[in-house]
């Protein structure tokens, strides 16, 4: 059972970590900039919704178009 748990987490935790690992090496993103928390905050969303896009991008072309 706490394998199965293990398990588990594990896989919440490879969904979570890989938008991350996409902002931090594909788009190098390493260091905050001090320019105010709104605009960090702005920053990090946009660079978010931009790995998500990658991340739908990639597994969009692994199905063949119908």
């Amino acid at each position: 059972m706490l394998r199965e748990w293990e398990r588990r987490k594990s896989q919440v935790r490879s969904l979570v970590e890989h938008p991350f690992h996409i902002v931090k090496n594909l788009f190098k993103y390493r260091k905050v900039r001090y320019r105010g928390l709104a605009k960090n905050t702005a920053q990090l969303y946009t660079l978010f919704a931009l790995a998500n896009l990658v991340i739908a991008g990639r597994s969009r072309r692994t199905f063949p178009a119908l």
